[in-house]
């Protein structure tokens, strides 16, 4: 069983900086690929970001590129999402999600492991 837990979640104003992160367990994911999505009220899960573990190949959304990263930490099994200049529209509960497909892939069916969710809130 695989387990996945999101932190670093919380309130900043717009401009700021947020940095989640992404604890794997249970499995290593070396051949895997894992991806950010975030859910904002009354809208549809999108997707963020995505890596490879492999290859350390991204994928991002038009609508955070240039200001989001994301990277991972291989020693201690966990996805970083580094966000910055922060925007309202970017307040959403964050999921953490693992995919066995070797390359970053944008949907959310293609991955198999989700986690619990961090909130993210910008205020203006």
């Amino acid at each position: 069983q695989v387990q996945l837990a999101e932190s670093g979640g919380g309130l900043v104003q717009a401009g700021g900086s947020l940095r989640l992160s992404c604890a794997v367990s249970g499995r290593t994911f070396s051949s895997y690929a894992m991806g950010w999505f975030r859910q904002a009220p009354g809208k549809e899960r999108e997707f963020v970001a995505a890596i490879s573990w492999s290859d350390l190949s991204t994928l991002f959304a038009d609508s955070v590129k240039g200001r989001f990263t994301i990277s991972e930490d291989i020693a201690r099994n966990t996805v970083n999402l580094q966000m910055n200049s922060l925007k309202p529209e970017d307040t959403a509960v964050y999921y953490c999600a693992a995919s066995s497909r070797k390359i970053p892939v944008v949907a959310g069916t293609q991955y198999d492991y989700w986690g619990q969710g961090t909130q993210v809130t910008v205020s203006s």
